[in-house]
């Protein structure tokens, strides 16, 4: 049955279920979703059994949208929402998705625009023919987000059509008798780096991340030559598990090498994702190396990427359904679920993950409701990878802030933009508040502000008590006065040349490369100085290298020269703020998970962690493990 077919029967038995004063304009597949196009909105949401019906009938994703017919243009639209909803409601902003037929309406008090039980809500739609979607003012204003917005409503057509290819592929029909799943470790296999899988079946192929290696130029790539991946072209769909480069740092190269396929990840993942690739070409051109792609390309990615919220069950082939769940990590992070074939076959990939509640995010995901095997990360899988509790950890940081500061020094912590730097923000601003260390500026370089703001832009992914915090109690600890901007050359040159007892907090977290540089060589000489690391320094990083006790540190210097900066400032390690799962975080999630996999593979860890991870679960629990190598293929079934 050629897709044509298929649309035509969906149209037959729609109709069939629709009631008679309902009429369809059109209906097709954009993406993973059937979308139906009507005249009649309203009657479609006065009726919500209607579509959970139609849903179910045809098994299929179904969005109900307004045919674009109704709908009034932005600008008169923004019009009309202020006419009929209170200046009170303090609407900031309006963001239309034709995609959706979405207004997104930013308001500062939400109740105002939504109404008693919806009722204002259905009066903008009523004159407007949009459906409106309203969320809370973000307190920090993000750029990249508002960017990304712009550039999706600029290509909206280009969009458009992508989506109906990509709906038309997902949605094919099953062409092969065979059945048989089979995984290809591309990366991340007895390495931390270049995080990379290959998950096939007779009808579809899937790119679980595309990373780069962080540590070093060497093996920096995943193995996307081998034939397995060949042609890169006939990929369906790349799948993103978070936004760390060493999982997202080279899917824009798939688009410069002929790869045409959506990119599916969660909303922040996007924002992040787009955020730190910009980053890496901009890091890339400071040190005079080659980026392996431009801008345009990233420009590219956007344009073909779906997000998906958590727990949303989404076709993204003929046989293949994926459903993400939280992983804990980061803003956004992923444990991707894929249920193969009619009940064929079911795998998790758990991306990084961190099961254990934080200041940021609950605990990780490991309850589905079917999983033969699971793909997890050994980051600290080792027998002696035990961390200190997050409260012992946010204690330790605070003494050696203390001691640092009242001795006339300065605090330098190497911090990955997302995730590490907004957990030592809060603990840092609750210190300070509460008179446990002096109050100084705690300055935050690099793209540390502008990432936070995104995590201010998707509250939703937070956990409860911090949206509590931020959002009813009025204490948003990342607005805290302690918090400055380092947005400029200049400021940051009167940082170093004041020299005044403060914080920093400075990307990149393994110290190869950004501004954490400048405040190193500025800082390194002095002994009152302190630097402490809070985050994972991968083999062959310049933070590991200091951790491991190097005095001298060869640095390039203007005109292409080398200098060598003296290290005598203390060095400090406080683990316990890693997004990463400690080994018995790692042993328990395996063993409270539901149901109980039949296989588990680990990597994302040094060879020793993963062999002793997987060696170690056999043990506790027999169940069948493997630490496979780079350039493996395994058949699941």
């Amino acid at each position: 049955m050629t897709v044509e077919e298929v649309l035509n029967d969906l149209k037959k038995k729609i109709k069939a279920q629709l009631p008679k004063d309902i009429t369809i304009s059109d209906v097709d597949f954009e993406g993973p979703e059937l979308v139906i196009y009507t005249e009649e909105p309203r009657k479609f949401a006065d009726d919500g059994d209607l579509i959970k019906g139609l849903a179910k009938e045809l098994r299929k994703r179904l969005v109900v949208r307004p045919d674009p017919k109704v709908l009034a243009q932005p600008e008169e639209a923004i019009t009309a929402i202020a006419k009929i909803v209170s200046a009170e409601s303090g609407i900031s902003n309006h963001f239309f998705d034709v995609d959706t037929g979405e207004v997104v309406i930013e308001a500062e008090k939400p109740g105002l625009v939504i109404g008693r039980h919806g009722e204002t809500l259905r009066e903008i739609t009523k004159e407007i023919g949009w459906t409106p979607k309203v969320v809370r003012t973000p307190p920090m204003k993000s750029t990249t987000v508002n960017n990304i917005r712009q550039f999706m409503r600029a290509n909206k057509e280009e969009r458009k059509s992508l989506l109906k290819t990509i709906g038309r592929k997902i949605h094919r029909g099953v062409s092969s008798k065979d059945k048989w799943v089979r995984l290809t470790t591309l990366g991340a296999c007895r390495e931390v780096g270049r995080s990379c899988f290959l998950l096939s079946t007779p009808e579809t192929r899937i790119l679980i991340d595309c990373g780069v290696n962080v540590g070093g130029d060497d093996n920096g790539s995943p193995y996307l030559y081998v034939p397995e991946v060949h042609p890169i072209s006939q990929i369906d769909a790349v799948v993103l598990t978070h936004a760390h480069l060493d999982h997202i740092g080279l899917v824009p190269l798939l688009y410069k090498y002929g790869f045409e396929g959506p990119v599916y990840c969660t909303p922040p993942t996007r924002d992040l994702m787009a955020l730190l690739q910009l980053d890496y070409i901009d890091v890339a051109a400071r040190e005079g190396k080659k980026s392996p792609y431009e801008s345009v390309m990233i420009r590219e990615v956007l344009k073909h990427t779906i997000t998906l919220n958590y727990g949303d069950v989404t076709d993204i082939g003929p046989d293949m359904k994926l459903t993400f769940h939280n992983a804990g990590h980061i803003l956004g992070s992923s444990v991707a679920h894929f249920h193969v074939g009619d009940g064929l076959y079911n795998i998790a990939f758990t991306g990084d993950f961190k099961y254990e509640k934080t200041r940021l995010f609950d605990p990780a995901i490991n309850d589905f409701p079917r999983v033969e095997t699971i793909v997890m990360e050994a980051t600290y899988g080792g027998s002696r990878d035990m961390q200190p509790s997050r409260k012992d950890a946010e204690r330790h940081l605070q003494e050696i802030a203390k001691e640092t500061l009242e001795n006339g020094g300065n605090l330098l912590i190497p911090t990955f933009a997302v995730g590490r730097s907004q957990e030592v923000m809060i603990v840092l601003e609750e210190a300070i508040r509460k008179g446990i260390i002096p109050e100084v500026p705690v300055y935050l370089d690099g793209m540390i502000y502008e990432a936070t703001a995104i995590h201010t832009t998707h509250p939703e992914y937070l956990n409860n008590e911090l949206r509590n915090q931020i959002f009813h109690k009025g204490m948003n600890p990342f607005l805290a006065k302690c918090f400055v901007q380092v947005d400029s050359k200049e400021k940051r040159q009167k940082i170093l040349d004041d020299r005044e007892p403060c914080i920093v907090l400075a990307t990149s977290g393994m110290m190869n490369g950004g501004p954490v540089m400048e405040y190193l060589k500025a800082f390194g000489p002095e002994e009152k100085n302190k630097l402490v690391f809070v985050g994972y320094q991968a083999e062959g990083t310049l933070g590991r290298r200091i951790q491991k006790g190097w005095k001298e540190i060869p640095m390039h210097a203007a005109g292409g020269r080398t200098e060598t900066v003296k290290i005598n400032m203390n060095i400090d390690t406080v683990d316990g703020f890693s997004g990463h799962s400690d080994r018995m975080q790692l042993m328990e999630y395996i063993r409270k998970m539901r149901p109980r996999p039949e296989h588990v593979l680990t990597q994302h860890g040094d060879e020793k962690n993963c062999m002793d991870l997987a060696s170690s679960i056999y043990r506790k629990f027999k169940v069948e493990t493997r630490a496979p190598m780079n350039l493996e293929t395994i058949r699941l079934a």
